[in-house]
């Protein structure tokens, strides 16, 4: 019997179907639109001034402000570029698109060797479909490609001391981290340090003199490349260059701890809903330990875990303290984290579809019933039945959205090929998840449940954006 193609992949290429995802994912639409946010036409002037001026250290964009920023980004946006001479939409998205490919490839590879693949299938296709990780893969700007540096980077530190024991420091882990730096200045090399470090000292195995060298060996050999260029940037921009990087990290939006945990909860989505779902029908039990005798257990629990999951959970947990601290809070900041956040929910999922099979069902009825009502809602606009436009105007007067409105029922009042192609594979997908939901295998619901999303993301990618 012939096995059909997506199980043959699965089982036997899953890293080529993995990264074939990944390229149907964000490939396709990078150059179908405009910048979609304020912050790309920004990037992409710094890159146009380092094609145009041939200046790659530190050029000057509009009204001879200086671009002070760290310049990986604008390197990779305009190296990429060279062969046509100018950055198009489609360049101008790539670096941050191969760093897309990377992290989740790179997240396959690593959780996949050392725990159940299975879940570390699950962990790669939550990140390709939740909302934060996917914008930032559509985007001009280097949220991405510091993720991917920081992530990879991290990997190689577990490695280090896995695999060597912290000697001979390897070649790979200064190389990632330099480029962090290069990246998004020195928050580049100190979060992975204070990560590695706490789980240094998490695995109660190597004395403080040893921890703090091989630290400090990280810390040196990785600040040689981002060296080079500060010292060439200060040349040639001099003190202005240096007022405007500290103004840099001492400003933008002020927000308190809490901004942290709401922007993950909305940067999972829509598997924060998943798992909201699960609290239903949850039996509690009074507790008949005392809080000394819960948290003993817990600490004990933590120590036994596999090296990877301790290592996840010690990332992750810093990860959010490091960001807790400054005043400045970007959501895209936490993208570090999600990977190690993703390997407990898919294990979480895992255990709702063996244990708890209702709640498998219970969010792919819902999620299905969206996408029926969103459905319906374009086909009426396509009708002419309905204007989208008209009724929301009750419900705002807000410029620019009313101005987003008109242009996506613009859309679907005119269709063309691809937007008739989307909408087809979106009811396609919504089949099968149907009929699966009449099946009795609940691993297969997940998994159309995730194609599902990934169809949505699609239609938002090839016909709203």
């Amino acid at each position: 019997m012939r096995t059909p193609t997506l199980q043959y992949l699965y089982l036997q290429k899953p890293v080529t179907l993995v990264v074939i995802i990944c390229i149907l994912s964000v490939l396709p639409w990078m150059g179908l639109g405009d910048f979609s946010t304020k912050g790309e036409p920004r990037e992409v002037a710094v890159a146009t001034a380092m094609l145009e001026s041939g200046n790659w250290v530190l050029p000057q964009v509009e009204a001879h402000e200086l671009a002070y920023q760290p310049p990986l980004a604008h390197w990779l946006m305009a190296t990429v570029s060279l062969p046509q001479g100018y950055i198009s939409e489609f360049t101008a998205h790539l670096p941050s698109a191969l760093a897309f490919i990377a992290l989740i490839v790179c997240t396959l590879l690593f959780f996949g060797k050392r725990l159940r693949f299975q879940q570390a299938f699950i962990t790669t296709l939550l990140l390709i479909t939740c909302i934060e990780i996917h914008r930032a893969a559509m985007s001009t700007q280097a949220d991405m490609l510091l993720t991917a540096l920081i992530v990879i980077g991290l990997i190689r530190l577990f490695r280090w001391e896995d695999k060597l024991e912290l000697k001979g420091l390897p070649i790979a882990i200064p190389l990632l981290l330099g480029c962090a730096v290069l990246t998004n200045g020195p928050a580049g090399l100190v979060l992975p340090l204070f990560v590695f470090g706490v789980y240094l000292f998490a695995l109660r195995k190597y004395a403080c003199r040893t921890i703090f060298k091989a630290l400090l060996y990280v810390a040196v050999s990785s600040s040689f490349l981002p060296f080079l260029w500060y010292i060439a940037a200060w040349k040639e921009g001099g003190e202005a260059f240096i007022s405007v990087t500290l103004s840099d990290y001492f400003s933008g939006n002020k927000h308190g701890i809490g901004y942290n945990f709401a922007t993950l909860v909305t940067g999972f989505m829509p598997w924060t809903l998943f798992f909201f779902f699960s609290l239903f029908g949850m039996k509690l039990h009074k507790p008949t330990k005392s809080l000394k005798e819960i948290l003993s257990d817990w600490w004990g629990q933590i120590r036994a875990m596999e090296k990877e999951k301790l290592f996840s959970l010690v990332a992750l947990v810093c990860i959010l303290v490091f960001y807790s601290f400054p005043a400045c809070k970007r959501s895209a900041n936490l993208m570090p984290a999600y990977p190690f956040i993703a390997i407990f929910l898919a294990q979480y999922a895992l255990y709702l579809t063996e244990y708890r099979t209702k709640v498998t069902r219970l969010f792919a009825a819902f999620m299905a019933s969206v996408t029926v009502v969103g459905l319906i809602a374009v086909l009426f606009t396509m009708c002419g039945t309905i204007d989208p436009l008209h009724i929301a105007s009750h419900y705002t007067d807000h410029p620019e959205t009313l101005a987003q409105i008109r242009s996506i029922a613009h859309v679907y009042a005119h269709p063309n090929g691809l937007t008739i192609g989307t909408l087809v594979f979106v009811l396609l997908v919504l089949g099968i998840v149907y009929y699966q939901m009449f099946k009795k295998i609940n691993i297969k619901i997940l998994y159309a449940t995730i194609a599902l999303t990934f169809a949505l993301n699609l239609l938002a990618d090839g016909v709203l954006i």
